[in-house]
């Protein structure tokens, strides 16, 4: 089951999970607020990702602001940024959506689209 993670009041995911719905893709919601991800599943969902690390920061959210991680971020090591975000779901890029083998992150309706997701 694909797992969507997502801060039901962000319109992008309330857009994201329309378009899941419209496109009948089954998935088991998850409110990033309430549960936050660990630091086991962020290491694992990076690795797989294959992203940048720092494309796991929602660099638009206000607590990312206000600890001035647009400075910190490059001097900070891979194991203390996962720490980081592990600490605080509004850190966290969403939505996230997360299968056996892909994680895609942020809300882009082309990209989804074109993702093969059998």
């Amino acid at each position: 089951m694909i797992k969507f993670i997502c801060y039901p009041k962000c319109t992008t995911c309330q857009r994201a999970k329309k378009w899941l719905d419209d496109n009948k893709i089954g998935y088991e919601l998850r409110d990033i607020k309430l549960d936050n991800p660990s630091l086991e599943e962020l290491t694992e969902w990076y690795t797989i990702s294959g992203l940048p690390l720092k494309k796991f920061f929602n660099t638009s959210g206000l607590l990312y602001k206000s600890l001035d991680l647009k400075n910190k971020l490059p001097e900070m090591s891979e194991d203390e940024m996962l720490k980081l975000l592990a600490t605080d779901g509004m850190l966290v890029k969403r939505p996230l959506l997360i299968g056996d083998n892909f994680v895609l992150v942020g809300f882009k309706e082309t990209e989804w689209e074109n993702f093969k997701f059998c």
